[in-house]
Formats: structure tokens, sequence, C-alpha cells
């Protein structure tokens, strides 16, 4: 087996394995989404919509990009195999992590008022922000068990801890939501969390990290480069938070509560459902691109085998998603919810842009230029809200969708031009013959849904779908040997027990 072939299996490997963690999430989440739809309706949703991005805004900011800076620190400790400083690296982590979530719940706590009024035009929400600023602390410190666990890319435990945590997450927050209604969502958001922190602290501790005593200096000196750096990163991501904040919010106002619920539920699809391969591949690919970012070329070599692997797996899933996309809604929700059809046609073309972009966006983190990542985060977020704002004044949620491609584009391209320009990085033939070829198919398939008459689009869209998986399982099979991987896989299932 040659040296690309063996990249690429691993990251087959790595996706296969979080694919599956994530494949069984979707399961988790498809019931969830269904029972909370019937439940609670597009406004409660909406509700669970907003609560949610408001924990993820406050922790953006008060986490200091301690999961990204940390995996980083501790991969690169890992991968030289120096047991002293991933020690030093995870005791240090495990500190700052209870810092920086008493600082969130203590900054969520001082702000609900505010952050009811901001979020939903009155104070009815004040006490529901003060219930939950509880997990930004449990939040911050289940992710200080989990970075541990991924940088030293212990994947299996990282996997079940993930998974665990889903189905135990749905056991015990769905009979909150039959009793309670929209009362049960805060406590279901609590109870989340919890779970969540308390199987992590299990699977950590399956890892042996040797005990060190850290003086004072080293401590201090180790914490400021990490928070340093974590905390551009933390800006970054608060930015990219930050402008999804502010679209829920303009919906909120001048849509309504109901229409914050069709875009947070279309977004989940969008993000979770079909951005899974994202969740799958990345838990293997950072710590993996960290490792080498001193070459260049080691660099670059890495970026193209992850982005075409990441468009060849999501080519058949955008397109089944496409063609489908009224089935799948009314399978995951309800009919109220079919008005998000058209924003979320045009956002999964927007994954193919955002699939090529996020496989570069990674070797700015894994170079430490957490100041260069920072700003091109705030230009592109910015560009996105904008239009985003612009596009719903004149079109709805459809305008949504159109900005978040329209978007991703000019990000891809933007990306493309820093990254060679700063690291000598360029996208090879293979993978912009790959990326065209399965842009064309899905264009198609956007076309036969968009102006067909229903049904009719069935006879375009499933010969697309059929094409993409035929074309990606082909590339597949050049790069890692797919078929005898398969007949390998096949055969030892069918061997007896001794």
């Amino acid at each position: 087996m040659n040296e690309n072939q063996s990249s690429y299996r691993q990251i087959m490997k790595a996706t296969s394995l979080f694919g599956g963690v994530q494949f069984f999430q979707i399961l988790i989440q498809i019931v969830k989404s269904k029972i909370i739809a019937i439940l609670l309706g597009t406004n409660g949703v909406g509700i669970l919509g907003l609560l949610n991005a408001t924990i993820e805004l406050i922790s953006r900011i008060a986490n200091f990009g301690l999961s990204m800076s940390g995996v980083k620190e501790i991969a690169g400790a890992n991968s030289s195999e120096n047991t002293g400083q991933i020690a030093v690296t995870a005791t240090i982590i495990r500190r700052l992590v209870w810092i920086t979530g008493l600082f969130g719940t203590i900054s969520m706590l001082i702000l609900s008022r505010w952050l009811s009024e901001i979020t939903f035009g009155n104070t009815d929400y004040t006490l529901a922000f003060i219930w939950i600023s509880i997990t930004l602390l449990i939040n911050q410190l289940s992710a200080g068990q989990l970075l541990v666990l991924q940088g030293m890319r212990k994947l299996r435990y990282l996997a079940n801890a993930n998974m665990l945590g889903t189905f135990l997450g749905l056991i015990f927050t769905v009979p909150l939501y039959f009793f309670w209604g929209i009362d049960g969502i805060v406590p279901g958001i609590i109870i989340t969390s919890v779970i969540t922190m308390l199987i992590s602290l299990v699977y950590s501790r399956k890892v042996k990290i040797e005990k060190v005593q850290i003086d004072s200096k080293t401590a201090l000196q180790e914490s400021k480069r990490i928070l340093f750096m974590g905390f551009m990163l933390s800006l970054s991501g608060l930015v990219s938070q930050g402008a999804n904040y502010g679209i829920r919010i303009f919906i909120s106002h001048f849509g309504g509560i109901d229409q914050v619920g069709l875009y947070t539920a279309g977004f989940v699809i969008i993000n979770s459902y079909v951005g899974l391969v994202f969740s799958a591949m990345a838990t293997d690919y950072y710590p993996r691109l960290s490792a080498v970012a001193e070459s260049n070329q080691q660099c670059k070599n890495i970026i193209n085998q992850q982005a075409e692997i990441a468009i060849l797996i999501l080519s058949p899933i955008l397109n089944l998603f496409i063609i489908f996309i009224n089935a799948l809604i009314l399978l995951l929700y309800s009919h109220n919810f079919l008005p998000m059809k058209e924003m979320m046609i045009w956002a999964a073309m927007g994954m193919f842009f955002k699939a090529a972009s996020w496989s570069i966006s990674f070797i700015m983190i894994a170079k430490g230029r957490t100041k260069l990542f920072f700003l091109n985060e705030l230009v592109t977020n910015s560009y996105l809200l904008g239009l985003s704002v612009l596009f719903y004044h004149w079109w709805g949620l459809k305008g949504v969708g159109i900005a978040f491609l329209i978007s991703y584009a000019i990000y891809l391209v933007q990306l493309g031009l820093l990254s060679k320009s700063k690291f000598d990085f360029s996208f090879n033939g293979s993978f912009i013959l790959i990326f065209f070829k399965h842009l064309i198919i899905a264009g198609v398939s956007i076309i036969a849904v968009i102006f067909l008459p229903s049904h009719f689009h069935l006879i375009i869209g499933i010969p697309m779908v059929a094409l993409s998986a035929f074309l990606s399982y082909k590339d597949l099979d050049r790069r890692i040997n797919l078929k005898n991987l398969i007949q390998g896989y096949l055969q030892n299932r069918r061997k007896p027990e001794v």
C-alpha cells in the first residue's frame, strides 16, 4: 500500500467510525425532531433554537477557544510521543475549563435580563436564561475532557462518548416535552448538558495521563500561550455565531418566532444531517493536519485528500437531499415546516462550496495563524450576515438559502487566494475535476426540483442521484481500493466462529 492510499484510508477509517456515530445520532435526532415538532410546533422549535443559539454565542465568548487550541497542543505533543508535555497540557487545560466555564455562567447570569430582551423582545425569558446559565460551565467541563481524547486520537472512546450521550439525551428529555410542552425546554437543555458531562468524564478516565506537579511560572506561561491562541479562535467562533445569532434576531423581529422555527429546523437538517461528514472528518483531520503543520507540502497533500473525500461522500447525500426534500421534511418534522423547502435546497448547493473551503480553513489554525484566521472569518461572516438580512427582506427564507450559497462560493475563492499567497497551497487537478463534476450534477437536480411539476422531477432527479453515487464509488475505489475492502469485510463476516 503506497503512502497516498494509506492516507486516504486513514481519512475513510476516521470518517466511517464517526460517520457511524453520526448516523446513529441522526436516527436519534430524527425521532427527537419529530417529537419536538409535534409536541412544541414551530413556535417551540423557534424558542429552543433561540435559547441554544444564545448559549452557543456566550460560550464562544467565554471559552477562549480551548476546544481548538487544546486539541492542537495535545496533538502536537502526542505526535512526538512526549508524554510529559501531554500531561502538562492536559492538566493546565483541565484547570482552564473551570475558570472559563465559571466566567461563562456568571456572564449569562448578569446579562440574563438583557439577553431576554434582545432575543425575544421582552423580559419573559429572564428566568430561563438564569437557569440555563449553568450549562456554560457544564459544557465547558465536557469539552475539556473530550478534547484530550481528540488530541490523543482516541477516536473509539470519543465516538462511544458521543453516541451514548445522544441516546441518553433522547431518553431523558423527550418525556419532559411530552408532559410539560414548551415548559420542558429549559430542563431538557440542562439535563442534556449534565448527561454529556458525566459520559465524557467516564471515557476520559480510560486514558491514563501521568500526574504532574506544575510550578506557577510554567503554568502561567503555558496558560497564556494556550489562551492567546484560543482567544483568537474564540473571537473567530464568536463572529460566526454572532452572524448566526443576528440572522435569527432579524427574522424574529421581522418575521416572527414561527419563521425562526423554520430557519432553525432547516439549518438543523443542513448542519446535522448533511454536515455529518464535516463532524466525522474534523475529529481526526485537525489533529493530523496539526501534526504536519511545519510542512506546506504535507499540508497541501492532506488538504487535497480531505477535500476529495468530503465531496465524494457528500455528493450522493446532497443529491438525495435535494430530490426528496419534501419527503425529508415530512419525515423529520411535519407539513407545517414545508415553507423552508426552497431555503434548504439552495443551502444544500452551498454545502459543496462549504466542503471545499472547510478543508482549507484548518490550515491557518494548524499553523497557529490565529490572527489571520480571525480576520478572514470576520470578513466572511460580515457579508454572510449582510446578504442573509438583505435577501430575507427581498425573498423571505428562500433568500437566506441563496445567501448561504453565494457567501460560501465567495468564501472558497477568498480562502483559495489567501492560502496560496501565505502557505503556497492550491487544489490539484484531481480535486477540481471531482468538484465541478459533482457540482454540475447537483445543479441539474436543483433545476429539476424547482422547474418541473411535482413528482416529474424524479424522472431526472433519480438518475442524477444514481450517477453521483456511481462516480463517487469509482473515485473512492481508485483511491482506497474500496471494492477489495468491501469484499474483505463481507468475507470476514461469513467466516464461522471457531
